[in-house]
This record gives C-alpha cells, structure tokens and sequence, in this order.
C-alpha cells in the first residue's frame, strides 16, 4: 500500500531508469480524480492498445474515445521505445478484476503467475482497479504477430521498474491486463512471467544500469513485386513491394524504407538490371531520410553493364539513429531506359536505444 508518486517524482524516476520520457500536453494535472479514488496504489499494469500504424496512439490514450473518456493510462509506450506520460492519477485503463489477484499483489505472494481472475468489469466481485495501478498502453495490434521491436520491450520493463523501484515493490508487483480481468487478453506478444523475470533482474541493478539480454537481431527480407523501368538522369528510391519478413516492423506496405533508427544492421540487397549496355553504369546508395525529406547519402556503388543483364550486390553495413529511415537508391547513369528486374533485400537489423 503506498501514496500515488507526485508527477515530479515519477518523472525523475523514469528519467533515472533511463527511459526516454515525452510529458504530454497537461499530463501533469490531467486525469480522471474527479471519477473515484486515486490511491493508495499496489501496482503496474501493462497493456497493448490493439491499434496499428493508422492511429495516433498518444492522442488516443490522452482523450480517450466516444465511449471512454480519457486518459486511459499513465502514460503511453511508443515502439520506438519512448514512454509519453499522459496521466498523473486516476486514468481509464484496469477496469473492474479480482480482489483475489489484488491481494496476491498486494502481499507479492504468488508464484510465475498471480491466481486466475474469474472478475471483469461490472462484475458482482468485480473491484476498482483505475484506483490501485498504474498503466502503460504500449503501442500493439494485439493481434500476437504483430512484433514487439525489442527497444520497445526494454522500455516497457525500464518503466514498470521505474514505479516498482519508487515504491520499494518487486517485480510481482507488475501484472497484465490479462490476469486481472478474464474479459481482457492484453498484454500479446509476450508472456508475463517472462516480463517480470526480466523486471526482477532490471530492479537487482541500480536504475538506469538495465538494458536486457544481448537482443538477437530481427530479420528483414523485402524485394519487388514485379520489374519496372528506371529511366536515366535522376536518383530513385527501390520500392520494396514484396515482404517476405519483416520482424522489426518498419516497412510499411510498398515502402521504400526498410529499417528505422535508432538500429545497427547488416546485410545485402541483390540486383538483376536488364538493358544496360556493356560499360556503362547503375549507381546504388544506402539513402537516410527525416521523414521524406533526404537527410544523408552514402556511398555510391556501381553495377557495370556485361552485355546480357547485369547482376550485383550492394553491401548493407550501417548505424542510424533515432528518427532516421533507410533506403535504397538507384541511379542510371547510359542514356536510355533499364530494367530493374529483380532486387532482393536480406538484413539482420539490431534495434538500439536512442
């Protein structure tokens, strides 16, 4: 049982976990107190939001919707791995569970997994849990496939040490969503016992000194649907139409960007061009962008026309920080049209920290 953290306080203790904190709007004063209790707190609940890329998924915990207002949660974790608070007190995001669950929290006197919630919302021995926890909404379609970037991940454990460190608890003090209602199955992707192995190891360091396993790096393979023709004169972006895999996330239907920062990778993309004449030229460069404006080219390498099609490899090797996408341009250097009838993208991609 302890007294909800001031908004200072939890700020100072995300910050001093080490996360990488947005304030959103009037977080600070922004909340639901007005609707019932706030306190005394016993715990962090964590959740997805079963959106995709469509929707701003900040704004959406911050209001809330039609049928709930907002905030639905402490704050909102972004799978670039920032944590954007958007609460401070009571926030629309437990809903009604079991006291069962709430005592096994309270006492942390349960084993992998607190006991089975048989209570929802508006049950009859359904109680308060918007009063008793703390939420993080992480950024998820919930659907099980949709991937967990491992920045994301480490984010949501940082944060949920951040609380539990502040308030002295261990990491059985952390639950799903799932386990405290048997009408919910967030959080998907991962499993609870897992998170708070991972919680109990992140709070047996000193904060901000956590930053999980070594991550197994996440496998990118992209290429295009169908050739098309690159005409002469100008720089252009191969748009990866065909997606194979993409464990990381970052490619969006027929983009051109392929990985996103902050990340190291390495790999290849291979090409059959068609149409270039023996001697002359097409350039390929791994390409930085902002968004869609051109932030930093890289170098130029050259597949030289054999006479039949021409094939090459163009090494993939490179570190991007926060806010960057990738991608690749070709360019053709004769003075008629080719072909690009083939490009094959295969990248092992390490996700960072900003």
């Amino acid at each position: 049982m302890a007294a909800p953290l001031a908004a200072d306080r939890l700020l100072a203790a995300l910050r001093a976990e080490g996360c990488a904190v947005r304030e959103v709007r009037s977080w600070r004063t922004h909340n639901r107190n007005h609707a019932g209790a706030w306190g005394p707190v016993h715990g962090v609940m964590v959740h997805h939001t079963a959106t995709g890329p469509a929707v701003d998924v900040v704004d959406l915990i911050y209001d809330g919707h039609s049928t709930l207002p907002g905030p639905l949660a402490t704050g909102c974790i972004t799978k670039d791995g920032r944590v954007h608070l958007t609460a401070n007190g009571r926030a629309n995001h437990a809903g009604g569970g079991d006291p069962d669950v709430l005592d096994a929290v309270v006492n942390e006197s349960y084993g992998d997994y607190p006991p089975p919630t048989h209570e929802h919302q508006d049950s009859s021995g359904a109680i308060d849990g918007n009063a008793r926890f703390y939420g993080w909404e992480c950024a998820n379609k919930g659907d099980g496939t949709d991937p967990w970037p491992r920045v994301q991940y480490v984010a949501i454990v940082k944060a949920t040490a951040a609380v539990c460190r502040a308030h002295g608890w261990s990491a059985k003090s952390a639950i799903g969503h799932l386990e405290w209602s048997d009408w919910k199955p967030d959080p998907r992707g991962f499993d609870m016992k897992d998170f708070r192995r991972d919680l109990a190891a992140c709070l047996a360091l000193r904060a901000g000194q956590w930053e999980g396993d070594d991550p197994m790096p996440q496998y990118v393979n992209l290429g295009i649907g169908r050739a098309y023709r690159l005409d002469p004169g100008g720089w252009d972006s191969i748009e990866f139409s065909r997606e194979w895999t993409d464990e990381t996330g970052d490619h969006a239907t027929d983009g051109s960007v392929w990985a996103r920062g902050a990340c190291r990778f390495s790999g290849s993309l291979s090409l059959r061009v068609a149409g270039l004449r023996p001697g002359q030229t097409v350039q390929a460069r791994m390409s930085e962008y902002a968004g869609d404006t051109l932030v930093q080219d890289h170098p130029v390498h050259e597949l030289v026309g054999t006479g039949g099609d021409t094939f090459g490899v163009l090494p993939l090797v490179k570190r991007i920080g926060a806010g960057r996408g990738m991608r690749v341009r070709l360019l053709n250097a004769q003075d008629t049209p080719v072909t690009v009838s083939t490009a094959v993208l295969t990248a092992l991609v390490w996700k960072e920290s900003d």
